[in-house]
């Protein structure tokens, strides 16, 4: 299954649904997200250590732990054309929307926190191919 940044962070910061995040980690499926989420880890790290959520140290230790994790990563540059796409299908951000290319690609469920994604494919021939997480 592809795993989006939104279900990630649940990994390293409690939050809303942390539980079912984790459980996600004792399935025998593989995870799977485009590289990008890196980068979109990191970015909501800075900014929950911005607003005092978490230490920087908290921060930097997520930044690597990312990495080393349990994700097996798709080169975002190779989803980047599909993405765009549906970026423009959807009229939605594009770094969403790699997430699903990736799910596409792989044709697997993306799993998701991100509500306001989710309900955008909904009606659409993507709406199959993304989960929320509480449905996980």
């Amino acid at each position: 299954m592809v795993i989006d940044a939104s279900v990630a962070i649940k990994w390293f910061v409690v939050e809303d649904q942390s539980e079912q995040a984790l459980e996600l980690l004792e399935h025998d499926d593989r995870l799977l997200a485009p590289d990008f989420i890196v980068l979109e880890i990191a970015n909501i790290t800075w900014k929950k250590a911005r607003r005092g959520e978490i230490e920087a140290a908290h921060a930097l230790s997520i930044a690597t732990a990312i990495r080393q994790g349990p994700l097996t990563f798709h080169a975002s540059t190779e989803l980047n054309d599909r993405a765009l796409q549906i970026a423009l299908e959807l009229d939605h951000p594009i770094h969403d929307c790699l997430y699903l290319a990736c799910a596409e690609y792989h044709q697997c469920p993306l799993i998701t926190a991100d509500r306001r994604l989710h309900a955008r494919v909904q009606n659409t021939n993507l709406a199959d191919l993304t989960r929320t997480l509480a449905a996980s």
